[in-house]
Order: C-alpha cells, then structure tokens, then sequence
C-alpha cells in the first residue's frame, strides 16, 4: 500500500521477555513496511520522550533496597502518560504506524504477575491513563526464560530486571501467553528461539493481517 493510501494510524507493540530480540526485529519491520510505503514510527517504554527517558533511568537503576512494587508500577504508567500525549497518539492522529517495544502487557506481566500487585491495580492505570487506547495487535516474541537471560547476559547492557530470579521471568512469560490465550485475534506469539530472518517472516505474516 502506498503512503498516500493510507488512510488510519495502527499502535503494533513488541513484548516478550528478557532477551528475545525485540529491537532488533522491531527495525527489521519498521525497514520492511516503510519499503511498503507506510510511515512508521518506532519507539519504546519507558521512554520515548524526554520525561519518559528519565523516569526510565529511574526504573532501571539500583538503589540499594528493593524499588517497592506499585512505586515501579506509577512510574511505569507516568512515562505512558507522557508517551501517550506526546508521541503515540500524534502519530496515530497522522495516520502513522507505531510499533512499541513495550506496552501495558508489559505492565501486566512484570508489576501485575511477577511482582504480586495483581490485575486489578494495573487495569485501573490503564482505564485512568489510557482511556480506550489499546494496542491493535501485540508481537509476543517467546522463548524459554533461561534462553532468553543468557542472550541478555551476553548482550553486557543488563539492569536490575535481568538480575531478578528465574521464577520472577517464569511469571513474566506465563502472564504474556495467559493474556495471548485470552486474545488470540490481538495477539501473534512468535517463536523467538528461531533463526532472526525467520522471526522476522513470522511478523510480517502477523501484521499483514492487522493492517
């Protein structure tokens, strides 16, 4: 499809844990679609804006106790807000694809499973900060835990979610496929241990049919 053809903004969000390639198959199709003739806009939470950046460092950083649970939680949801007002939903107005390394999902797998504070809570940031904004497909990029830390490891830019126990990522990606199960139209789960080219072939199969 052509640029001038398109006619309506898509949000397509990458999840999936620790290590399973998520950057590098977001610019391999955000490379693919604008080749197709989209305008594509990439990406990423927390971040994304200057505010969203900062409140990253502090998520990412160590404090010598244990950042408490619904502390992660709010500043997740503050740096959305702010990536909401000024980059996605913009976009999305001009008509732009947004593909998002990270989204709520994330939200809901890390600080709502992993972390204990349960759906509830996180479903109520959503409806405050979100409105009815909802990813139009999520690319669930699955590998086992184990696999997928020891990609993170050798990567050597680790933060304090990599050093957290194996059980914690195990929820994590419980918490992902559970919600995928739940959506199967709105979710894609990819089999991550793949060879890249064809991870990257398994996306575009899946977003062909969002778009």
């Amino acid at each position: 499809m052509s640029a001038g053809r398109q006619q309506s903004g898509r949000l397509l969000t990458f999840e999936g844990g620790e290590g399973a390639g998520k950057s590098t198959q977001i610019a391999q199709l955000a490379e693919h679609l604008r080749a197709s003739g989209y305008t594509v806009r990439t990406t990423r939470e927390p971040g994304g804006t200057r505010l969203g950046e900062a409140i990253r460092a502090v998520l990412m950083g160590e404090y010598g106790a244990p950042m408490p649970a619904m502390s992660e939680l709010l500043l997740m949801f503050a740096a959305r807000a702010a990536h909401l007002a000024e980059v996605i939903e913009p976009a999305l107005a001009a008509g732009e694809i947004v593909l998002c390394d990270r989204f709520t999902d994330a939200s809901f797998a890390y600080q709502g499973a992993a972390r204990g504070l349960g759906e509830g809570a996180v479903a109520t940031l959503e409806r405050l900060v979100q409105g009815e904004r909802r990813p139009d497909g999520v690319l669930l990029l699955d590998l086992p835990v184990a696999e997928g830390l020891a990609r993170a490891q050798k990567r050597g830019d680790g933060n304090r979610f990599d050093h957290e126990t194996l059980a914690f990522h195990e929820r994590v990606r419980e918490s992902y496929l559970e919600r995928a199960r739940h959506a199967p139209t709105r979710y894609a789960v990819i089999d991550a241990t793949a060879a890249p080219d064809a991870v990257a072939q398994s996306i575009v199969n899946a977003v062909q049919g969002w778009l």
